[in-house]
């Protein structure tokens, strides 16, 4: 990428314990470029005020650029129905929303479908209903490459049971990419719905939620160049409308009484409360600036990255890097002999060198190498080779320093 582009971050000049900032952990939560914070300073500043509630010229003006988002992420997504967008706090809490609300109505003898390559956020929603109604979870293995085993996954969907897929559009550890289309035709063929973890994918790729065949989609901003506080469930219009509300409170109504309730329509039925206005309008301008890139010029540049990120840390004495999934995102986890991640991440940030070290958050992935913890560098539009040259050299050193 551009030197102008890396521009757009200044907090790439910051200087950590005295040596420039390389920031190599964007998988967790990617930096903010300057018309993103800009965008929500001036809705901050010239026209803040509540929304949908107010008949006044900030109420409105604040109003139309919230729902503009909703337009813009619809596009984005290439969903059918701008009412089928709903704003959460993160992909977390979307897919809690659709355990709760489309996973209250399965019945005991019905069986949600996950996979071993699940960060915590589509695992233990599950766990939780199944322990509340009794349904049967069950967990797809991968291959030793860590791809998804495909024969694994048709045969756990065979017997009917499976209501809904809950997958991983790309994994955090392994940077694995699931076949999003295989895996929607074959989940629909056994009668089951599939929801798309889109947290890591949406980042790298672009994402058409019909293309794929999603009946469910997830995406966190804080990871898309975006505002903390926000994310978005897509569901098909059909599914949402038959859902209950996951929260109540102002706003998810139709009308209140004390003796009940009427629900509002998909989608401010899910949207009880006051919601993160200025993050909503710092998300709408993520994507634009996204897009202004192109995925086309995005995908070559992460794909270029990761290649070349993998050759040179296999190169490394003592360093393995784990899985050689077909297909990679911008994510490359890996272990050094006798140095425990935490440790080489410690002794790397005293070079400046920012990595991800420990779980990630799917613990039983992790378990499922036979480890306790791993390293992972993860990579931006930002990102550049000499990044990475950085982070081999900063290995190099802890190398020496902790044989």
């Amino acid at each position: 990428m551009t030197p102008e582009l890396r521009a757009q971050f200044p907090i790439l000049e910051e200087k950590v314990h005295g040596k420039p900032l390389v920031f190599l952990d964007s998988a967790a939560s990617a930096q903010k470029p300057i018309c993103v914070m800009d965008a929500m300073q001036k809705a901050a500043y010239h026209q803040y005020a509540n929304i949908h509630r107010g008949l006044h010229w900030m109420s409105e003006r604040t109003t139309e650029a919230y729902e503009a988002t909703r337009d813009v992420v619809a596009a984005f997504l290439n969903a059918p129905d701008r009412h089928e967008i709903v704003f959460t706090r993160n992909s977390t809490e979307a897919i809690n929303l659709v355990a709760h609300s489309f996973g209250g109505l399965l019945k005991p003898g019905q069986a949600v479908l996950i996979s071993e390559l699940e960060h915590h956020a589509n695992i233990v929603p599950w766990l939780m209903l199944r322990d509340r109604i009794g349904i049967e979870l069950r967990v797809v293995p991968i291959l030793d490459n860590g791809d998804i085993d495909l024969n694994a996954y048709e045969a756990l969907l065979a017997d009917g049971k499976v209501a809904l897929v809950a997958i991983t559009q790309m994994s955090n550890v392994l940077g694995t990419v699931t076949p999003a289309k295989k895996l929607a035709e074959l989940a629909h063929a056994h009668g089951a719905k599939i929801l798309f973890d889109g947290s890591q994918s949406v980042v790298h790729s672009a994402v058409d939620v019909q293309a794929i065949g999603a009946d469910f989609f997830t995406f966190t901003g804080h990871k898309l160049y975006g505002p903390t506080g926000i994310g978005v469930l897509w569901g098909r219009m059909e599914l949402l409308d038959s859902m209950p509300p996951f929260m109540g409170g102002g706003e998810m109504i139709q009308s209140v009484s004390f003796e009940g309730a009427t629900w509002a329509s998909v989608p401010h039925r899910f949207e009880a409360g006051t919601p993160a206005i200025l993050e909503t309008i710092g998300l709408a301008e993520a994507i634009r600036f996204v897009e202004r890139i192109g995925y086309d010029a995005i995908e070559a540049h992460e794909k270029a990255l990761t290649d070349y990120a993998v050759e040179r840390l296999n190169a490394l004495e003592g360093v393995r890097v784990l899985g050689a999934p077909a297909q990679r995102g911008g994510v490359v986890s890996f272990v050094m002999e006798k140095a425990h991640p935490h440790d080489l991440a410690t002794l790397l940030d005293q070079m400046g060198i920012a990595i991800r070290a420990g779980q990630h958050c799917a613990e039983p992935l992790v378990r499922k190498l036979g480890l306790h913890a791993t390293a992972r560098a993860s990579f931006g539009v930002y990102s550049v080779k000499e990044d990475i040259d950085a982070l081999c050299v900063g290995l190099e050193r802890a190398h020496m320093m902790l044989s």
